[in-house]
């Protein structure tokens, strides 16, 4: 992952102890990621996810394999949406996050397939 965050370095995250808490603060609550994303649907339309809902390969949905189900997530490549993490996933090589084909058609990654996907925690 790359972390992009503001000023750490300022009065408040001055000292090296402060700056390791603060860098971990950000980590949890403000920080913007940039992840490998790819997208995933059709054969998974209808399918029971992980969180026990069925899967619509329409909706603004996303796979993470740990964050709390119902996280929502502003996901950003040419465009923006925000998603919501219903399923686990991915599962393949070093892919970050796993977007629903609407997640993918809204933020302009169906045709790559897989990308660089900004994402920020919203909740």
């Amino acid at each position: 992952y790359e972390i992009t965050y503001g000023d750490w370095s300022s009065d408040v995250c001055s000292s090296d102890l402060r700056k390791v808490l603060c860098f971990f603060l950000m980590l949890s609550v403000l920080t913007t990621l940039s992840v490998i994303t790819s997208w995933y649907g059709p054969g998974f339309n209808g399918a029971l996810t992980a969180s026990g809902e069925r899967f619509n390969q329409n909706g603004l949905t996303a796979a993470h394999k740990t964050l709390p189900f119902g996280t929502r997530l502003r996901a950003c490549y040419q465009r923006c949406a925000v998603v919501r993490v219903n399923d686990r996933g991915p599962y393949e090589g070093n892919r970050g996050l796993d977007l629903s084909k609407g997640a993918a058609d809204a933020i302009g990654l169906t045709n790559s397939g897989v990308g660089k996907v900004k994402i920020t925690r919203l909740n």
